[in-house]
């Protein structure tokens, strides 16, 4: 690694933890600006109780005092405070026992998404205007149109209700089955897409023709040029989106009643639960920055003709 490299790398990380330092200075100042509270729910709580409650959380302290605390505790210790819905549960416990089952849906779907997007992607390319390339994009162009409540209701209904194969709740192993390919149907179409039309980029470059004039031989055009070369857009897409999928879509988590960590962020915002919603957005927003510093790191291994700077 040359040194270049090395201060490319470390700006973005810079750049990284300023970012989510942005991202828990704006969260907790929205929060607190929000009208109400988090005891506002309780039902025929008194003033006197409030107060305990808020003195017991820290609410009653001066805004800018809280915001150093909250800081300090997160940075150093990791510590998004206690839940102040689910009583005697801190929300850093919560937010792990939720990735655990999102992060197993959501990896399993990326990488699904990432084999069969790029493998019909390529296929497209390579059967240009042919009927398989046809019908691909006609699929696709629907699965990216679909949002994925409407994919995952329709799954629902067909393999859960019609078609009893899958149950329908998510907290068993034969549960997660729709939800995956709930998660993955529009990524798979986008990379499909983000793949075709990297990879006609590609095939039309200059270097692709001299090789063929030179005699090599298809298979190693495809793959030792045209399609690593075309998987640069790809990772770009692929950081991110592995990030938001493994932190568990919202909406899909809710349609098949998985326990993961999107299920936990909806409880939290019905139930006004400050520490949970702050504590679930720093955690995405972390996986997203980390997932882009890492995607950006990765276009100098795919193609080193790429200069960091």
């Amino acid at each position: 690694m040359n040194a270049k490299t090395l201060m490319y790398i470390l700006k973005r990380i810079a750049l990284a933890i300023l970012t989510v330092w942005v991202v828990i200075t704006v969260t907790f100042f929205v929060m607190r600006a929000v009208p109400g509270g988090p005891f506002m729910g309780e039902k025929a709580i008194s003033e006197a109780a409030q107060a305990a409650l808020e003195a017991k959380y820290g609410y009653d302290k001066p805004l800018m005092e809280q915001y150093v605390t909250y800081l300090k505790d997160v940075v150093f210790h990791l510590d998004f405070g206690p839940s102040v819905k689910l009583r005697g549960r801190m929300v850093i416990d919560v937010i792990a026992d939720g990735m655990k089952t999102s992060a197993k849906l959501g990896l399993i779907a990326a990488f699904i998404a990432l084999a069969f997007g790029v493998v019909l992607g390529a296929v497209a390319a390579l059967r240009r205007n042919k009927i398989i390339d046809k019908l691909i994009m006609v699929i696709t162009t629907a699965f990216v149109s679909m949002p994925s409540f409407i994919i995952g209701t329709l799954l629902l209904l067909a393999f859960a209700v019609r078609w009893p194969i899958f149950p329908a709740n998510g907290s068993t192993a034969d549960g997660l089955v729709l939800p995956i390919i709930t998660l993955s149907v529009y990524p798979m179409a986008y990379i499909t897409r983000l793949t075709r039309s990297s990879m006609l980029d590609v095939l039309g470059q200059d270097y692709i023709r001299t090789a063929k004039a030179k005699g090599v031989s298809g298979v190693k055009i495809i793959f030792g040029h045209a399609l690593k070369n075309s998987l640069i857009p790809v990772i770009t897409y692929f950081g991110p989106m592995l990030a938001y999928i493994v932190t568990g879509s919202l909406v899909v988590e809710q349609i098949f009643a998985v326990p993961g960590i999107g299920r936990n962020f909806v409880s939290s915002i019905t139930n006004r639960d400050y520490p949970m919603i702050m504590g679930t957005t720093i955690v995405l927003a972390t996986l997203i920055v980390v997932m882009n510093l890492i995607s950006d790191i990765l276009y100098k291994v795919v193609d080193p003709r790429i200069t960091l700077e």
